[in-house]
């Protein structure tokens, strides 16, 4: 890895993005003498990128000293231009660092507004950088050195996510809630197994994240344009320097790949999709209808008109923030699905969305943890309400299988219990022994034990119900894992 060590790039604030000449000298564009005259004003502005990819510039300071380390080892610069190119590529990252950066928008890119400053600061050693390299492949490294970083934030903030539901389910591990499929109650739950539910979910956005920061590993540098190049580059030697797994083996395919982003964005899809989905379930459980869910005040806002609301807002924004990132995710399959081989400019978009995503479910997360880590269960609310619904039924309906009655047959028989005790508004549990006996002959007396809510919860045994015990190990396998993480 490289001797000098950059923190992770976030976001430079808008204040700190200045266009303007300052000090920086006119970039000269060596590809511009193809073409006769200067650009058009509108061109120039349509271009530019630096308003999207300036956050990119840690990245690319630390892969063109990677790459002029690479040059000097090759002899195709001398040691002494390599110490001047590192030695101004720092300078430039604390003057970008500390908003003292003029950035000019004829740069077009981050690339070239550090390139263009770098010859300014320390002349023609500044020219000899871009040996062997590409803006094509230059990128491509540039973007995978960000997304390695941002799936750690990303990973970081999933993990505080889940140890906060860990947490809150510690504290509701014996209190019973309905479980619902279809919004229609189904059987009982321990509010822990609920809260648990959401734990699994992130685990498996944890783990696609993982994936994909494995496949996008691969450093391009040295793929050049599309064909590689005629210089003796030691393509292993910038890999190295930049923490990259492997190189890519094709520089078609090298300077054009952006599956990864896709993919990136796919993942923070999936995981906006599990936000929108808890958010979805607290705003309901919010409700007065429900009430089983108080959010802290600190979450909600009230109404302008209406001095009695308390509304969820909170939620309901993150619920709609997943649309933005559905977008980046359509916009970036329609960038690539179009493209000939190798490099277009198409690709300058990519950046757009992949920022836009990543930003989006950060803020979500950060959001969704502070939201879970103070919010409470109100147990007596959902007690005084629990037994509706017969909830015991799909209980009673096993009961009967333990009693040797088929389930094809036992399911019927409690259909038309359910319906029978509908028609007097009473409960299976308040049903007497012998009207159970009138539609099965297979009950006996401990068939009251396997009815009511907490008896049910109480009663299920296989791996990963949804009962106390369960629970339980639940909660102490996931605070270990996340510890050790």
């Amino acid at each position: 890895m490289l001797d000098i060590v950059y923190g992770r790039a976030y976001d430079l604030q808008e204040k700190d993005f200045i266009f303007g000449a300052g000090k920086m000298a006119e970039p000269e564009k060596s590809w511009e003498k193809r073409l006769a005259g200067e650009p058009d004003e509108l061109t120039i502005d349509f271009v530019e990128s630096l308003s999207v990819d300036r956050r990119l510039y840690k990245y690319d300071i630390v892969g063109s000293i990677a790459h002029a380390q690479m040059l000097s080892e090759q002899k195709l610069i001398t040691k002494d231009e390599f110490k001047q190119i590192k030695e101004g590529l720092i300078e430039i990252s604390e003057e970008i660092a500390e908003g003292r950066f003029k950035f000019e928008k004829k740069c077009e890119d981050i690339h070239m507004a550090i390139e263009a400053a770098l010859i300014a600061k320390i002349g023609e050693a500044g020219k000899k950088l871009h040996t062997g390299r590409s803006r094509n492949d230059q990128v491509a490294a540039d973007v995978r050195l960000w997304m390695r970083d941002e799936i750690e934030i990303l990973q970081a903030k999933i993990t505080l996510l889940q140890k906060a539901f860990v947490k809150l389910a510690s504290k509701y591990a014996e209190d019973i809630m309905p479980g619902y499929t279809h919004l229609q109650r189904a059987q009982p739950i321990v509010v822990a197994s609920y809260i648990l539910s959401f734990v699994e979910q992130f685990e498996r956005d944890f783990i696609r994240l993982k994936n994909c920061r494995e496949l996008l590993n691969i450093s391009p540098l040295g793929s050049g344009a599309v064909a590689g190049s005629t210089l003796p580059l030691d393509r292993k030697s910038t890999a190295k320097q930049l923490g990259f797994s492997d190189i890519s083996y094709n520089s078609i395919d090298a300077v054009s790949d952006r599956d990864f982003c896709a993919e990136f964005i796919f993942d923070c899809a999936v995981i906006a999709t599990h936000l929108s989905r808890l958010a979805e379930d607290w705003i309901i459980y919010s409700s007065s209808e429900f009430a089983f869910v108080r959010i802290d005040d600190a979450y909600c806002t009230s109404s302008s008109m209406m001095p009695q609301k308390r509304n969820p807002d909170i939620l309901e924004l993150i619920r709609a923030k997943t649309g933005r990132v559905y977008g980046s995710l359509v916009a970036m399959l329609t960038i690539l699905k179009g493209q000939p081989s190798s490099y277009n400019r198409d690709m300058q978009e990519d950046k757009v969305h992949i920022f836009a995503a990543g930003s989006t479910v950060e803020a979500c997360l950060d959001m969704t943890r502070a939201i879970v880590s103070h919010t409470k269960f109100n147990t007596k609310n959902i007690l005084a309400g629990l037994e509706e619904g017969f909830l015991d039924a799909t209980a009673l309906a096993e009961y009967l299988v333990g009693k040797g009655v088929a389930f094809r047959e036992a399911h019927g028989i409690v259909g038309s219990l359910v319906a029978y005790c509908e028609k007097d508004n009473r409960k299976l549990s308040e049903l007497c022994l012998d009207e159970f006996k009138q539609h099965c002959g297979a009950v006996e007396a401990d068939v009251y034990g396997n009815l009511g809510a907490a008896s049910v919860a109480d009663k299920y045994v296989t791996e990963g119900s949804a009962g106390p015990k369960q629970a339980k190990r639940q909660i102490a396998y996931w605070s270990e894992q996340l510890e050790q993480r």
